[in-house]
């Protein structure tokens, strides 16, 4: 018999290439999601594989799977700034509501759960890069906030039923990650220079674009997941590639690779808690994982960029 997989956010830019791993590891997978942000389309291919079940469903509700359930990966969360932004409220809900429906499943059912946090509980970071040991620096109360308490919130209820109740539970920390079934309207950097660039519209730097991120290719972060999965480790482990790169070098890097492109860069205001900082320490992953990234960002850029150049319609 086959083992079973729940996973939330299952048609998610990230749950969908989950789907794709479980799968393709022999497992059983039931995709759960209520959609707000994902999209059907990721997961379009998996329909009529008798090994996959699509669930139409928002896991802020009582989560019901009848049989029996070995493993849940719970990534279901608005994940960028313009969707948490929009949509705070449902964010909180299914970062506090929905992992405390997730987890008393996961007890039900004796399935090891695994959680996606997220580098965002760092905050704006004092310590850089950042190690699994930083506690952060979040405005609570600030307009990323909704996001950013959410995700801790959810790191320390799933901390109490693993203590409390004994539930298998697994943290990761995902940094900034890019790659194929992006939403090119998600707000993230590189969907946005890159829709900016092959429309020949502006591409938005915020401040000076000094601020730093740390991108790492999606194949790599499901390389990580699945280890974490399956490792004995239940504290948060930062899953990241720490190659650092300036936001205003990143655009001038996406205008190189489209040189078709007509566009120039244009700064704006630095929205308010906007982190300065971003990389990721990953000595821990290294360490209990045998894990680090292996796609390059070149590598990386060129997979994305085919895969957005047949997203995006040229304007007439």
């Amino acid at each position: 018999m086959k083992k079973t997989v729940l996973i939330t956010g299952g048609a998610g830019f990230l749950g969908s290439h989950l789907c794709d791993r479980m799968l393709a590891e022999g497992f059983r997978v039931i995709a759960m999601d209520n959609l707000i942000t994902g999209n059907a389309d990721n997961i379009a291919h998996l329909m009529g594989n008798p090994d996959f079940e699509f669930v139409h469903y928002d896991i802020t509700n009582y989560v019901h799977i009848a049989g029996d359930l070995h493993y849940i990966l719970h990534f279901a969360s608005p994940a960028s700034p313009i969707d948490y932004l929009k949509l705070p409220i449902q964010t909180m809900k299914v970062g506090a509501l929905g992992t405390h429906k997730i987890l008393g499943l996961a007890r039900a059912k004796g399935a090891r759960v695994l959680v996606a946090s997220t580098s965002e509980v760092y905050g704006d970071p004092l310590e850089h890069p950042q190690t699994e040991g930083y506690w952060g620096n979040v405005n609570p109360i600030g307009f990323r906030g909704v996001y950013d308490e959410a995700k801790r919130f959810m790191e320390a209820l799933t901390m109490a039923y693993h203590r409390y109740h004994g539930v298998e539970t697994r943290i990761i920390r995902i940094f900034n990650t890019y790659g194929p079934r992006m939403r090119l309207d998600d707000g993230r950097a590189l969907p946005a220079f890159v829709g900016q660039a092959l429309r020949n519209e502006p591409l938005t730097v915020f401040g000076d674009g000094s601020q730093t991120r740390s991108f790492c290719y999606v194949s790599d972060l499901v390389e990580g997941i699945y280890r974490l999965l399956m490792s004995n480790e239940t504290e948060p482990v930062n899953i990241g590639n720490p190659a650092e790169i300036t936001i205003l070098q990143f655009a001038e890097e996406i205008l190189r690779l489209l040189p078709e492109s007509t566009s120039k860069i244009e700064l704006r205001p630095l929205p308010a808690d906007d982190p300065k900082v971003r990389q990721p320490n990953i000595d821990k992953a290294r360490a209990l994982l045998g894990w680090e990234p292996k796609v390059g960002r070149a590598e990386g850029l060129e997979k994305t960029l085919d895969y957005f150049k047949q997203t995006v319609k040229q304007p007439a």
